[in-house]
């Protein structure tokens, strides 16, 4: 019979339910005197030492709605509020994190190499775009073969709908999505199919609209410059306390929400002089405090830091568990699609950048690289496989696009099942983008709730972004970019279940849950097993590669990728066991977007 449990993270910041009230805790070191307000009462909070702000008050429960009120009238919410109902502008709400009463008491997690991970934006995976809704769709995860999915950002944003990157208020739930009991239910339900969850959590900026922290802590240094302007302050003056603040929130996320991992989110723009930084003392606090469950910890880096990814002479992560492998994705993008505008340009004719991004993580390991001017990467061979997460979409690479297009919109059927079929066999982690298993025809366009200036401010950015794109010189061609800003942008990328079970969509899911079973069968049982070292490459042709990956038994992994429209005759011949074939890849030759994968040992 499930046990009954209730989980808390024990947080310095925010809110604390006490027998007989609740504890009001703020860092405002910009102010002498901060006063509560609380439902319709105001009361002035005692001074603390380091700048903090407290006050206890009796007979306040759960469900009591307050915020703070600065020396010149500012009325701010609480960066630390759990719930706001009513958006980042209104007041926060007092939750009990007993509240909800969870079932998994057995849950550990999964070993990494087990993972299939499945990214989804929650308010367009599902009609309605709700927390509860997801649970829904479980089954057909799991029946999928997927094991993990990763929730795009839920930290509370201004407005309905948005990506998620533009959050302000980082230990809120978005109430668009539900209230924090219903991601719990979510989570909850996710561990009861054996599905672990990750978040996607953002640390190197906050939105434009909503974050009220600056007016009265020292959360930006003007030490570091970053995309969005100021730098997070993680070395300056009062850094120590915002270091605690995002370490208290990654663990209140794994803690209360019981969340099995966090992806960090473009962490080549967190700047930080400290030693050690705040990305590896976040997952040294992280590692220390889950030595019971497995928690995995992911990188978005464009930096490629190996180090970042580092085992220990067991193993496993000192710190991270794995990178997101842009340079995967980018070489098989640009063989289905000849795409060689912007960054794309680096992989354009280049096989063996594919071949070392398969076989030994990383293509760029030191050399410069022309968009960047300026080199990019570390040696990474030394990694084992499982290091890196290998995927044909996700939601930047289709998101970023103008119209949002998914792959299987830009290139033919075949060239996009073949560069699939790379990445879910491949030893790396793969990684699908939500509907990607039906070809679901929804785009994924960028969209956001802003209002007024900033609507207009991101609005013509957008079309301002495309502009040095031949294809968007025309100014009337940057006016078909659909508007961020407009809720029918929104509605076009919720997906349509229905679709998936007719024809050709139906297909592919097929497909996907055919290949997935292969993976599950012959190469996770493997996994464990493959060290680093493990891959080397040969480049055959034009967009043709050999990659070999020895397992530790002695066994040996093989695969011949042609992905190109025309036969490749100089391929390796058959040998070992056949475990997938895609197009003509059986005889001495690979016909046009053929992939075979084959097993010895």
């Amino acid at each position: 019979m499930p046990q009954d449990l209730s989980r808390r993270h024990e947080m310095r910041f925010g809110t604390e339910l006490t027998r007989d009230g609740v504890r009001f805790r703020l860092w405002a070191p910009k102010h002498d005197r901060i006063v509560l307000r609380i439902e319709d009462g105001e009361r002035a909070m005692q001074r603390l030492d380091g700048g903090w702000h407290a006050l206890h008050v009796d007979g306040v429960a759960a469900g009591a709605r307050y915020g703070f009120v600065l020396a010149d009238g500012l009325r701010v919410p609480d960066p630390a509020s759990r719930f706001q109902p009513q958006d980042v502008h209104g007041p926060s709400e007092v939750v009990d994190p007993d509240a909800y009463r969870w079932s998994d008491a057995a849950w550990r997690g999964r070993p990494w190499e087990e993972c299939v991970l499945y990214e989804l934006h929650v308010g367009a995976f599902t009609p309605e775009g709700t927390f509860r809704a997801a649970i829904g769709r479980l089954d057909h995860l799991a029946d999928l073969g997927i094991t993990a999915i990763e929730l795009m950002p839920v930290a509370d944003f201004p407005g309905v709908r948005n990506w998620g990157y533009d959050g302000v208020l980082p230990f809120a739930p978005d109430a668009a999505y539900g209230r924090p009991e219903d991601l719990k239910a979510l989570i909850d339900a996710a561990h009861a199919r054996a599905i672990m969850v990750v978040l996607d959590v953002v640390y190197n900026h906050f939105g434009p609209d909503g974050n009220y922290l600056a007016a009265y802590a020292p959360i930006f240094t003007e030490r570091h410059t970053t995309p969005w302007g100021a730098a997070i302050n993680y070395d300056a003056p009062g850094s120590e306390t915002v270091r605690e603040f995002v370490m208290a929130n990654a663990l209140y996320w794994i803690e209360e929400f019981h969340m099995d991992g966090l992806r960090l989110d473009a962490v080549h723009a967190i700047a930080d002089d400290t030693r050690p930084d705040i990305l590896e003392a976040l997952a040294a606090r992280v590692r220390a405090g889950t030595p019971d469950r497995r928690v995995h910890l992911i990188l978005e880096n464009e930096e490629n830091a190996a180090s970042r990814l580092r085992r220990d002479v067991g193993g496993r992560p000192v710190a991270y568990t794995a990178q997101w492998n842009d340079d995967i994705h980018h070489a098989l993008h640009v063989a289905v699609t000849h795409e060689g505008s912007g960054y794309y340009g680096d992989y354009l004719g280049d096989t063996a950048k594919l071949g070392r991004a398969l076989a030994e993580g990383f293509a760029f390991q030191g050399e410069t690289m022309a968009y960047r001017g300026a080199p990019r990467g570390a040696p990474s061979g030394g990694l084992p496989p499982t290091a890196f997460i290998a995927f044909i979409q996700n939601h930047d690479q289709v998101g970023n696009r103008a119209f949002g297009e998914r792959l299987t919109h830009i290139a033919p059927q075949e060239a996009v099942r073949a560069a699939a079929a790379v990445t879910l066999l491949a030893p790396q982690v793969p990684m699908l983008f939500m509907g990607e298993e039906w070809a679901a025809a929804q785009p994924f366009p960028f969209f956001c709730d802003f209002a007024g200036a900033l609507a207009e401010a991101v609005r013509n950015g957008r079309r301002a972004e495309f502009a040095r794109f031949p294809e968007f010189h025309d100014p009337a061609q940057r006016e078909r970019i659909p508007d961020p800003t407009a809720e029918a942008t929104f509605t076009a990328a919720k997906l349509r279940w229905d679709d998936a079970a007719t024809g050709l969509h139906a297909e592919w899911l097929d497909w996907y849950r055919r290949i997935l079973a292969v993976r599950r069968v012959e190469i996770v049982p493997r996994l464990a097993g493959l060290g680093g070292h493990a891959g080397r490459y040969e480049v055959v042709g034009p967009h043709c590669v050999a990659v070999q990956w020895t397992f530790r038994d002695g066994g040996r992994l093989d695969l011949a990728a042609n992905l190109k429209d025309v036969a490749e005759a100089r391929a390796p011949a058959a040998a070992g066991r056949a475990i997938w074939s895609e197009g003509a890849a059986d005889g001495e030759s690979l016909g046009p977007w053929s992939v075979r994968w084959s097993l010895h040992g």
